[in-house]
């Protein structure tokens, strides 16, 4: 304790003690800025097992997807008769300059904007149904499109081509078209399969827009009717814009899963149709790969579907993105 001077004031006859302010140490600061370090590591701490297993299953793959597009590695490679050359991008050069690469890349684009307009008419169709039926109705239409969501894509598709089967098949009956292949014409097969991948699509649409609608608020809705509005005035004017969160959510899934669609058109068409007149790209990088073992051509499809694919996720994140600063 230390004695200070002071001014006399009114009525004070003599000087008070008064006590100096303790000096503040760093120490406590050197604590709270530790474990303020600590805290914001400790959430890369829990995350740290799932990314290495993420590591391990995506990024090693993916590094080595990107490796053999830049080499010359093909049968020959793989048995050890020639060894391995480095290309650079020749592999890319070559592609590019195949014409039916560039048929295939302009088919898989229009097939897949084909299959998500369906599937979001369909899936929003159904929702908007789903609003105005009865609860059994409802609860019919739901266990329909959940057992067709749940339905194995290699199943599916067999199921499909026996309906549809010249031969045997009930619809070609119910038709009256008789023999007619729906998988010999280039049109009718891609139409096959665009109806396949809409009927085991649809459902993750039409649930998700469903929920949209239910938390859109009544009394909107209800001031839109007492207006005169018609129920498709009503759901262009005033639902689809409250729904566009939910709209851009499916409409970027439906991109990238019809964007990589493999299994309905190797299932459904025999590989590509007949001539390759049904390839996409997916089944093409197959072709390439595995038929005619050129494996550095099959990773520079893949590489060059990854990268149209990461460009729709970063449009997506971006809309994303735009959306909650708009909320805010």
């Amino acid at each position: 304790m230390t004695l200070t001077a002071t001014r006399p004031g009114k009525g004070s006859g003599a000087a008070r003690p008064r006590r100096s302010a303790p000096r503040r140490t760093g120490r406590g600061t050197g604590r709270r800025g530790g474990r303020r370090a600590g805290s914001a590591w400790t959430p890369w701490l829990y995350l740290l097992p799932a990314l290495a297993v993420l590591g391990g299953l995506l990024v090693y793959p993916l590094y080595q997807l990107g490796l053999i597009s830049f080499l010359e590695y093909t049968q020959a490679q793989v048995s050890g008769g020639r060894p391995t050359s480095f290309r650079g991008f020749g592999n890319y050069t070559d592609l590019f300059s195949d014409p039916q690469f560039r048929q295939v890349l302009l088919a898989t684009v229009l097939f897949a904007a084909a299959c998500v307009v369906a599937t979001l008419a369909v899936g929003c169709a159904l929702a908007v149904l789903l609003t105005r039926v009865r609860a059994l109705p409802r609860l019919a239409l739901m266990l329909a499109a959940l057992g067709a969501w749940a339905t194995p894509a290699v199943t599916g598709s067999t199921v499909w081509v026996f309906l549809f089967d010249p031969d045997h098949g009930p619809v070609n009956r119910l038709l009256g078209l008789g023999d007619f292949s729906w998988t010999y014409g280039r049109y009718s097969a891609f139409a096959l399969v665009l109806m396949e991948v809409v009927w085991c699509s649809f459902p993750f649409v039409m649930v998700t827009v469903y929920a949209g609608i239910r938390a859109v608020p009544a009394e909107v809705l209800e001031a839109a009717a007492l207006d005169g509005a018609s129920p498709w005035r009503t759901w262009r004017s005033v639902t689809a814009p409250m729904l566009r969160p939910v709209l851009v959510v499916v409409t970027i899934q439906s991109i990238i899963w019809d964007f990589k669609i493999f299994t309905q058109i190797y299932v459904m068409t025999g590989g590509g149709g007949i001539a390759g007149q049904n390839l996409v790209l997916n089944v093409y990088a197959y072709q390439k790969a595995f038929a005619s073992s050129q494996y550095s051509l099959g990773s520079a499809i893949g590489v060059v579907m990854l990268l149209i694919l990461l460009a729709v996720t970063l449009v997506h994140l971006r809309l994303l993105r735009g959306q909650g600063e708009e909320e805010r």
